[in-house]
């Protein structure tokens, strides 16, 4: 499956209750009321457009970028996964979106399990999370991989499985580079000192009631395969599908395997028996 042309219907800013300021690509038409929110990881929004636009075929699609990426503005009281999970329900209720599903990548799938343990308006559907992190292993060997000391090139070996997806940082320019560097401090700063996790998330994600689907590419180097099946493990209603010749971004190594599972997860879980 060829990847579809990542071009959003429209870009645009909207504030939320509280003043904040979010920078949104909507993909299709908001026209029933639902849809699906895209989050991304600390690569940055491109990372998810090709998948916000598959989806639009069949929904409205929101992917916002988290403030402080790509040059957007950050307050400097917003600074935890947290504060992004209620700007991000904030959303829902502005956009009046119901029974979304939440398609989080990376730390985009820790900002969407957060977002769920708190969703008391009801606007969540479902989740879907993409080698998602946020969760503190078990074992050691299960823990995520702290890239906080590495170089972009190891990071990027250990987060594509095939070398053309790759990017070639060699080839960048310098305002590309800065710019990655301050995508990088900006994730710094959502994660904390445990960077990767929540030590307590795990233990919280037996209140969430909605069906979760956890997807893992099966080669990431990033968030081992074992702690991608106890992510699922942890829900009441978790899904696990993992994602051969993938790593830490199966939506875009695999993406029509990644739709594939998902089409799966909506037409056996979310609505059995209705239209996918």
């Amino acid at each position: 499956m060829t990847t579809p042309a990542s071009s959003p219907t429209a870009t645009r800013t909207v504030t939320l209750p509280g003043g904040l300021s979010v920078t949104i690509q909507e993909f299709g038409e908001n026209t029933e009321g639902t849809g699906v929110l895209v989050l991304h990881g600390g690569a940055g929004p491109r990372t998810v457009a090709g998948i916000s636009n598959a989806l639009s075929e069949h929904a409205y699609v929101v992917t916002p970028t988290h403030p402080g990426f790509d040059g957007t503005p950050r307050p400097e009281r917003f600074d935890t996964v947290v504060d992004l999970a209620i700007a991000y329900l904030d959303l829902l209720d502005t956009l009046d979106l119901k029974g979304v599903m939440v398609v989080g990548n990376s730390v985009g799938g820790w900002i969407a399990a957060e977002m769920a343990l708190r969703d008391n308006q009801g606007r969540i559907g479902a989740l879907t999370l993409l080698n998602a992190v946020g969760i503190h292993a078990h074992m050691v060997e299960n823990r995520v991989v702290d890239p906080r000391t590495m170089s972009p090139s190891d990071i990027s070996q250990l987060s594509f499985a095939s070398a053309k997806f790759r990017p070639d940082f060699a080839s960048f320019t310098d305002e590309q580079r800065a710019a990655g560097a301050a995508n990088q401090k900006t994730l710094a700063i959502y994660g904390g000192d445990h960077f990767t996790h929540d030590p307590k998330l795990r233990g919280r994600l037996h209140r969430v009631t909605v069906p979760v689907l956890v997807i893992w590419g099966e080669e990431d180097g990033i968030a081992p395969l074992k702690y991608g099946r106890g992510y699922a493990d942890a829900f009441p209603n978790g899904h696990f599908a993992p994602i051969p010749d993938a790593a830490h971004f199966p939506q875009i190594e695999q993406l029509g395997a990644t739709l594939g599972a998902i089409g799966d997860f909506v037409g056996t879980v979310v609505k059995p028996g209705g239209a996918g």
